[in-house]
């Protein structure tokens, strides 16, 4: 065993593989990934990854769970350990209790706090997290958070977050205004865009209702949603009893980044009224402003990507009229304060929500350097 960094999570998400690809590249890594978690998640092919030693079977209790044969590597003859930061699973306890008597180094890479933890369960957070050497959090307000609980800001690395920010930084130079929302819906009116899973909690049914309000203001809009309807939401015939059947295209899913970049990239902002996660990082990274809720501890990390103004904005939280007068906001822009826009979202991808951004803080990690702030602001 020729690597000092050993890598255990809970799975290998698909959008992983960019930056442990490139971890494997540029440090040298072995991988332990889990088989399955309670949430259907899409993973990549473990073995295309070059590090990657054996997938962990996950094996669930209730909420808890445990990673066979992942104590163990706490024996082998690694230097450092980059876990889940996940309290749920058992396993990861012993190896973090194991490394800390054994003076080996351990690593979270983690959401961290979220804001919104009760009393019993910060206890078990502020307990689990004190165990690891480092923490990789995925924003600022997460470290924010953590040193208000008392852990010290020195060992706290914002890591933030990415897709395959490569590929989607080449497709962007192809990319260029387009008809294709013209061609569709046979008119010129401003398109908004939803890019995720339809789900009954992510209340979609918001941007219809705003969409009815637009009209009866004289600002009529089209939306068009992609992903699939896993819980028969059926927006579409919600905007048929709207009188708006003719303004929604229900997509449906599309995986083809080159598609969805030129959505993106024309449409006028991406709403999403439930919260926000790396759909934030996929539309700025083609070039579309983001709006969503401004309840940061109800929301996933990657609403950090938004600047107000700037990248997109934040409505009040289950405010109809609020996110409308947003969408009116967005929607309004001339031809070159469009372009404004995709410049600054192209810029805060390129600063920090991309994995040469995130290699580099995890040189940092464990380098046993003093800590430089990798972080704007």
């Amino acid at each position: 065993m020729n690597n000092n960094l050993c890598i255990i999570t809970n799975i290998g998400a698909h959008y992983r593989y960019p930056i442990f690809s490139l971890i494997s590249r540029e440090i040298g890594c072995d991988f332990f990934l889990g088989d399955k978690v309670k949430q259907k998640l899409k993973t990549f092919d473990y073995e295309r990854l070059d590090g990657y030693k054996r997938t962990l079977k996950n094996q669930f209790l209730g909420p808890f769970y445990w990673q066979t044969n992942s104590v163990s590597l706490v024996f082998k003859d690694y230097k450092y350990y980059i876990l889940d930061g996940e309290p749920f699973c058992l396993s990861s306890w012993i190896i973090l209790i194991l490394c800390r008597l054994m003076g080996k180094k351990t690593i979270s890479w983690s959401h961290g706090w979220y804001g919104r933890e009760g009393h019993f369960k910060g206890l078990i957070k502020r307990f689990f997290f004190s165990l690891f050497s480092e923490l990789m959090l995925y924003n600022e307000y997460a470290i924010k958070l953590m040193t208000e609980q008392g852990f010290n800001p020195a060992h706290m690395y914002c890591i933030a977050n990415s897709m395959d920010s490569d590929k989607e930084k080449e497709l962007r130079t192809s990319l260029k205004p387009s008809t294709l929302y013209q061609e569709y819906f046979h008119n010129n009116y401003p398109t908004v865009i939803y890019c995720g899973r339809i789900q009954k909690w992510k209340k979609l049914d918001m941007i219809i209702d705003s969409m009815e309000i637009l009209a009866r203001e004289g600002n009529p809009i089209n939306a068009i949603f992609i992903g699939q309807d896993i819980e028969n939401v059926d927006l579409k015939s919600y905007a048929a009893s709207k009188g708006l059947a003719n303004n929604v295209w229900t997509y449906g899913p599309c995986y083809d980044d080159q598609i969805i970049g030129e959505f993106f990239y024309n449409a006028s902002v991406c709403v999403s009224p439930g919260n926000v996660g790396l759909t934030a990082i996929h539309a700025l990274s083609f070039g579309c402003p983001v709006i969503t809720h401004n309840q940061f501890p109800y929301q996933n990390p990657e609403f950090e990507a938004i600047k107000p103004g700037i990248t997109g904005d934040f409505f009040e939280k289950d405010n109809l009229l609020s996110m409308t007068e947003y969408i009116k906001k967005w929607t309004s822009q001339t031809q070159e304060e469009r372009e404004q826009t995709r410049t600054a979202a192209f810029n805060e991808i390129d600063s920090k929500w991309n994995i040469h951004y995130q290699i580099e803080v995890i040189k940092e990690v464990i380098s046993n350097k003093p800590k430089i702030r990798l972080t704007k602001g």
